[in-house]
Parts: structure tokens; C-alpha cells; sequence
């Protein structure tokens, strides 16, 4: 099936050049302009050579001189502007789909290859750039010129114009063919190159279970296949091109002979004159380059349709969780959370969390407890609105989540995920994730808070050291101390933890849980309880089955229940006290 071209969607972006393109069409006009009065003057310095005529061939030098000094000034103007268009194109379409990207809810992101994004913001936003440089700069240039020289043609002698494009018709329907053979292959090689990607950010994020494994040689016949792939369709590409350019040439050059052949007789019949023949044939030189420029950007335009289409297929997403259409800024909070009636499915149909309601009173801390599946993550997601739940409404201090900024609300919840992302930069950018202008005492201060700031202050750069990629420089606990100190940064009266201390040194695990301890004191607090600990001092527990909440209450209350916390207690955290 045909998939509909997105290259309308690209004129608002066009348009917004709109000056800068003009100062690159002005030129390109002059530049063509130029085109005719090189014919003539070719005509009249041959008649010039032929009659010995210097003073003649003196003069028609010196006007081509002047001509192809006002050419190459419009030319460097033409090109110039329209690479800097371009690039302001390719800048404002890229932050676009960017900005467009951070808008897509969570759930895009956990179906959606990163390698291929990342492609699609970079190799496909180049090519899209490239395509309106080429566009203005070479295509609509010289269409004009094919314009301009085949009108001077036929000025010159129609006949002989004629015939040389006679073969016009077939070599635009053979350009088309090529070019939707083209398109089909680049799509093809560009997702095979978009899997390539996301399969070596895989492999190379993880590096150290490769390595584990000795999988080397099994993921070295993955990337071999994928690469293989992407060969083979940019081979095909290949080939259709270099058939194209072959034949093509070949229309022209016949076309070209025959015109030998015609104004020979032409002139022998004394319809011609010699000079006027040197004349025409300088105009079908002028010819070649356009053809061929022509046809190959074509090709190009062809090829970069699949990018278009790429690129636009993602700003055509739309988000599922948006801001409200007159939202307000949510004012400094106490803590207070309820949910009212929630139900929540990522798939049509296969429900998670089931008219699910609940309050929370300020500085009240709730574990979560419940079997793998029971709905516990995407029950804290709700709330700073990383989802939207198909019913029911989500409160804090008495007002709907879902009318307020997405900015006010999520400054004022802290998060501490269970797997610690660490981004490049310094440790204090990492604290102050999100801050363009921080204060570096308060990164001090809730790296304090976070049982941090004493392990940064022995690193060589202190606040100032480097963080590598996903902060792999740096142990398990330290990564875990600043994920803490982040959440801490912006002081917020609601916390959601995701503990993360069993893969720690119990060195490591004493400190991280220390600092979990004094973070919670005086917050509003939802932990998904991975410890005995944790349930044990939590002023209530939420027990969660198959998106339902089934039993509350605090730990006592619950074993005394004999019910399926107990069960569950029994399963799960008693073999903690053996």
C-alpha cells in the first residue's frame, strides 16, 4: 500500500525562511538570466573566430567576463542563503520533534526503540535539511536554466529542438519509475539502519553482561545480520541509481548525435549558418549539467521522502497526557493525596487498576506491597501524571492533578527510582537535574541530606567532578545517594520511592537506607516495599491484587487480620528475620 508523502507538513517550516529563500530565488534569477546571454555571445564570438575578426572576439571576451563575474556573485548569494535556511530549517524542525518527543507519554517510550529515535531526530532531521538545501539551491535552479536554454533553443532554430526532445517524455517517465523504486529501498535501508542503531545502544549500554556471558560472538552475529540487511537495501539503492544515470546519459547522448546529424544536413540545406550551430550546440551543453543535476536530486528527493515521512510520522503522534487547556500553577502543597475512583488499562480492555480509591494525609507514609503485576508502580505513576487514567480523578491538597501545570506539579513530587539513571555531566548538574541555574548550596545541602557530600568532597573535583555515561565511574551506592540528593534538591512534600538496596555492599546499604530515613521524615511518602524495614514503619499498607486494593492498614492491624497481607508477609519479608 502507498503511504501518503508528509512533504505539505514541511512548508511551515519553509515558509518561516521565507525572507532568507527570497534573497536565494532573487539571485538564482540573475544567475539564470545569464544563461542566454552566454548563447548569444557564444553565437557572435564564433562568427568573430570565423571572419578573424580580434577586435570582435576582444570585446565578446570581455562581456563574458563581466556576464560569469555577475554569475558567480548570484551564485554565492543563492547558495549561501539557502544553506543558511536550510539549516534553520533543520534546527527548528529538530527542537520541534524533540519538544514533540518529551510530550509522548511513558508508554511510547517502553515500546519504541531508542536507536530509532534517536536516527529519526538526527540522520532523518539531516536529510529532510539537505532535501530543502538541494531544493532550492540546485533543483529549482535548474529547472529554470532547463527553461531559459530550451526556450533560447528553440529561438535559435526549432527544429532542431524538436528533435532533441523528442525523448524528453520517455526519460521523465523512466526518472519517475527509478524514483519510486528508490523510495522503496530507502525506506527499507532506513529502518534497517534504525534497528542497527537501537541494537548496538543495547549491546554497548550493556556492555559488562556481554562480557559476562562470553556472548560476544552471539552478539556480534546479531549486529552482522542487522548490518547485512541495511547492505543489501543500500545496494539496491545503488544500483537503481547508477541504472538510472546510465540510461539517462545514454537517452541524451543519442539525442545529442542526432542533433549532429541534423543541423549538418540543416546547414548543407543552408537553412543554418556555422556560427549559429556553434551557438545552438553551446546551448545544449548547457543542458548536461541541469539534466543531470536534476535527475539525480530526483533521486534524492525521493530518497529523503522516506526521512519526511519518518520525521512527520512522529510529529504526528499525539500525547496522551496533556497540559489542561487554561491550567493553573499548583501552589505549595502539605502532602495531602487522594485518589477517587481510579481505573487505569494500558491495553484496551486489560484493566490495571480497578475504581481504586484512597486519601493520604500530610507527612503519612504508604507501602505498597503486593505480587509483581499487582499495579503498585503504575499506582505512583498516576500521580505526577506520567499516565492518564481512563476514570476517576487524582487530588492533592484538594486539587485535580489533571488542572494544573505539568511543571508546578512534578517540581513538587520527588522520585527515587529503583534503577539509578545517571546523566553525563557534573555531579552537581546530576543533583540539580532540570535547573538551568542552580544554587550550589542547596546541591550541598541535599547532598548532605542524601549521606553524599561526604564521598563527593574526596573525589578529585569535588561538586565539579565528571560523571560518565550512566555514571558507571561511580559504585551502586553512590549512584543511589545522588538519585536521593536529586529528589531532594527542590525540598518537595511528597516522595515516591522505589527502594533499591538489595544489590548493595551493607556498607553501602546502611548509608542509602540511613539517607531514605531522613528524607521521609515530615513528607508525604509512597514506598514500594522491597523491605522489612520499610513495612514495618510505614503508617499504613496498601496491599495491592490484580489492580485492586484489597487491605489497608498498618502492619499489626494487617497480620492480625490473617489475610492476604499475612499470606504475603509470610512469602516474602519473614525469611528477612531468619
Amino acid at each position: 500500500m502507498k503511504q501518503p508523502a508528509h512533504y505539505p507538513q514541511l512548508l511551515p517550516y519553509i515558509r518561516a525562511q521565507g525572507g532568507t529563500i527570497a534573497i536565494a530565488l532573487i539571485s538564482t534569477l540573475v544567475f539564470t538570466a545569464c544563461w542566454p546571454a552566454l548563447i548569444k555571445l557564444a553565437e557572435a564570438m564564433a562568427q568573430s573566430v570565423g571572419t578573424g575578426n580580434v577586435e570582435g572576439s576582444t570585446r565578446a571576451a570581455g562581456i563574458a567576463a563581466a556576464i560569469f563575474f555577475v554569475r558567480a556573485i548570484a551564485q554565492y548569494n543563492q547558495d549561501t542563503f539557502m544553506a543558511k535556511a536550510a539549516l534553520q530549517i533543520t534546527l527548528k524542525l529538530r527542537t520541534t520533534v524533540y519538544r514533540h518527543l518529551q510530550q509522548l507519554s511513558l508508554s511510547y517510550f517502553e515500546t519504541t526503540k531508542t536507536g530509532d529515535l534517536s536516527y529519526r531526530l538526527t540522520e532523518d532531521v539531516d536529510r529532510v535539511g539537505e532535501l530543502v538545501n538541494k531544493l532550492f539551491q540546485q533543483f529549482i535552479p535548474c529547472v529554470l536554466q532547463l527553461i531559459v536554454v530550451l526556450g533560447m533553443m528553440i529561438y535559435l532554430n526549432w527544429q532542431l529542438t524538436a528533435s532533441a526532445v523528442i525523448l524528453g517524455p520517455l526519460m521523465a517517465i523512466l526518472v519517475g519509475f527509478f524514483g519510486e523504486q528508490l523510495l522503496q529501498y530507502s525506506r527499507r535501508s532506513q529502518n534497517r539502519i534504525a534497528d542497527l542503531s537501537s541494537l548496538l545502544i543495547e549491546y554497548l549500554s550493556g556492555i559488562r553482561l556481554v562480557k559476562a556471558f562470553a556472548a560476544e560472538d552471539y552478539t556480534l552475529q546479531q549486529f552482522t545480520h542487522f548490518a547485512e540487511d541495511n547492505r543489501r537495501a543500500r545496494y539496491m539503492t545503488e544500483r537503481i541509481k547508477a541504472f538510472q544515470i546510465v540510461f539517462v546519459g545514454f537517452l541524451y547522448a543519442m539525442s545529442v548525435v542526432f542533433i549532429f546529424c541534423l543541423g549538418t544536413w540543416q546547414i548543407s540545406q543552408g537553412n543554418l549558418t556555422g556560427s549559429s550551430f556553434v551557438g545552438y550546440l553551446a546551448a545544449v551543453g548547457m543542458l548536461i549539467d541541469p539534466i543531470s543535476i536534476t535527475t539525480s536530486n530526483y533521486n534524492e528527493f525521493k530518497q529523503a521522502q522516506a526521512s519526511v515521512d519518518r520525521v512527520f510520522e512522529l510529529l504526528n503522534l499525539e500525547p496522551t497526557v496533556v497540559e489542561p487547556l487554561a491550567p493553573v500553577t499548583l501552589p505549595p502543597v502539605s502532602g495531602k493525596v487522594e485518589y477517587q475512583q481510579i481505573s487505569f488499562e494500558y491495553v484496551p480492555g486489560e484493566p490495571v487498576l480497578k475504581k481504586l480509591s484512597f486519601l493520604v494525609q500530610p507527612g503519612e507514609m504508604i507501602a505498597l506491597v503486593g505480587h509483581s503485576g499487582a499495579g503498585k508502580t503504575t499506582l505512583v505513576n498516576l500521580l505526577p501524571r506520567f499516565y492518564q487514567p481512563q476514570q476517576g480523578q487524582i487530588f492533592i491538597d484538594g486539587v485535580d492533578v489533571a488542572t494544573v501545570t505539568l511543571k508546578s506539579l512534578r517540581q513538587q513530587i520527588g522520585l527515587v527510582p529503583q534503577e539509578t539513571v545517571l546523566f553525563s555531566g557534573t555531579i552537581a548538574a546530576n543533583i540539580a537535574f532540570g535547573q538551568v541555574d542552580y544554587d550550589l548550596a542547596k546541591v550541598e545541602a541535599a547532598a548532605k541530606i542524601a549521606n553524599a557530600h561526604d564521598f563527593i568532597t574526596e573525589l578529585s573535583q569535588g561538586y565539579s567532578t565528571y560523571v560518565g555515561e550512566r555514571g558507571v565511574n561511580l559504585s551502586g551506592g553512590q549512584r543511589q545517594r545522588i538519585a536521593i540528593a536529586r529528589a531532594m534538591y527542590l525540598n518537595p512534600q511528597i516522595l515516591i520511592l522505589d527502594e533499591a538496596t538489595s544489590a548493595l555492599d551493607s556498607e553501602s546499604e546502611a548509608l542509602v537506607q540511613e539517607a531514605l530515613e531522613r528524607i521521609m521524615r515530615d513528607r508525604t511518602v509512597f514506598v514500594i516495599a522491597h523491605r522489612l524495614a520499610t513495612v514495618r514503619r510505614a503508617d499504613r499498607l496498601f496491599v495491592l491484587e490484580q489492580g485492586e486494593l484489597i487491605e489497608a492498614g498498618t502492619h499489626a492491624e494487617l497480620l492480625a487480620q490473617n489475610g492476604r497481607y499475612a499470606q504475603f508477609y509470610a512469602q516474602q519479608f519473614a525469611p528477612q528475620q531468619v
